[in-house]
Formats: structure tokens, C-alpha cells, sequence
């Protein structure tokens, strides 16, 4: 964990950033007067392959599922397309 005063963090902020991208540091800390106030750390983002799927088996489609769209098209287009 790295600590920088407020100055510090406004100067060279592109930097500390890089620092939390590469995992050079996990968290920095924004201090005033020697007193952290604020703490920075990377957003890590869920992989694709986790994201994709995760619903799989939670709803299943009635196998009427698309027996009111030709009435759905017409309430939204006022005819028929």
C-alpha cells in the first residue's frame, strides 16, 4: 500500500493509476495533512467467460413464448409489418 498527499496524487495521478494497473500496488491512499482520507484501487473486471451464462437454468421459456407476438407487433407499429 502506498500513501501520497493530496498534491502528489494530483500531479501524478497517470502514475499512481498505472501503478494500481500492472498490480505494482493494490491500494494508494490519498492522505491531507499526514491523515488518509481517501483509498484508490483498481476495478477488476469479471472475465467475459464468467459473465456469460450466469443465468443459465435460473428461467425457462414457455414453449408458448412467441404465441402473442404477431399481436405485440401490431399494438407497437399500429398494423400490421
Amino acid at each position: 500500500m502506498l500513501q501520497v498527499n493530496v498534491l502528489e496524487a494530483k500531479t501524478d495521478l497517470s502514475k499512481l493509476m498505472r501503478l494500481l494497473e500492472t498490480n505494482r500496488e493494490d491500494v494508494i491512499r490519498i492522505a491531507r495533512n499526514g491523515k488518509p482520507i481517501v483509498e484508490m484501487k483498481a476495478v477488476r473486471n469479471a472475465p467475459v467467460e464468467r459473465r456469460i451464462g450466469i443465468a443459465k437454468g435460473k428461467f425457462v421459456a414457455p414453449d408458448d413464448f412467441d404465441k402473442d407476438n404477431e399481436t405485440i407487433a401490431n399494438m407497437l407499429t399500429g398494423g400490421d409489418l
